[in-house]
């Protein structure tokens, strides 16, 4: 498989026939190198509904018909924006065409700004996992430390991984890495930093600390905006 990162947390992972498109947070990225109107894909994968990963959601999925799948909720309000959809909630994975997604328990909090500025409930966060190819994708999402990366290491084995390091509204480069050392996986991307000036960060200080711990066994991997590595 081969994943694309455009900054924040929005990322293109790419199986043999399928582009999964995650929090595609672009226009409004100071960090992305790419358009809403470059993007092809085939599938929308939303975290949750902050407006910095649900992004150019709607734009994107109406010019690729590309069905969103993300939680009950996050997926009506899709709906109700003439969005194809596939709702699904935390718990066990479901099949696609691709192989298989899960949804995971994250820590954080989701909403979408309102007509009054007031936010709009958009039900509970999530990661995901992808199963595809015999090979496990893993998006963090956003998300502070939580015992349930452990169970989800357990219980799946992670080729890659995506996690949070820019602190303030997620976990912070120290934390990330016990959420690796939880989830163990082969190789980590680190996301959601940079953007904005609470959560400017250099990502290579998570490298270092992820190198230096003893009971870790992964390979961490900075990928500039628009940069791609195969796995």
């Amino acid at each position: 498989m081969k994943l694309t990162y455009f900054g924040h947390s929005a990322c293109l992972l790419e199986t043999e026939e399928h582009k999964l498109l995650f929090d595609p947070f672009l226009s409004d990225n100071p960090l992305c190198p790419v358009k809403p109107e470059d993007i092809k894909c085939d599938y929308i994968l939303l975290t949750h509904g902050h407006a910095d990963h649900y992004g150019d959601t709607e734009t994107i999925s109406k010019a690729n018909d590309a069905p969103v799948i993300a939680t009950y909720e996050l997926a009506s309000y899709c709906g109700h924006k003439g969005l194809r959809t596939v709702a699904m909630n935390l718990g066990g994975p479901s099949a696609f065409p691709f192989g298989h997604v899960k949804l995971t328990t994250a820590h954080h909090s989701s909403s979408y700004p309102g007509p009054d500025g007031l936010p709009i409930y958009m039900g509970e966060p999530a990661g995901i996992l992808v199963m595809s190819q015999g090979q496990t994708f893993y998006h963090a999402g956003d998300t502070a430390l939580t015992m349930d990366m452990k169970l989800t290491g357990e219980q799946h084995d992670i080729d890659l991984a995506m996690v949070p390091i820019g602190g303030h509204f997620t976990m912070g480069p120290f934390e990330a890495v016990k959420a690796v050392s939880f989830l163990k996986a082969k190789r980590v991307v680190p996301c959601h930093y940079n953007t904005f000036p609470p959560i400017e960060i250099d990502p290579m200080s998570f490298v270092s600390k992820l190198s230096g711990a003893e009971d870790i066994v992964c390979e961490g991997h900075v990928l500039a905006p628009g940069e791609s590595m195969s796995f």
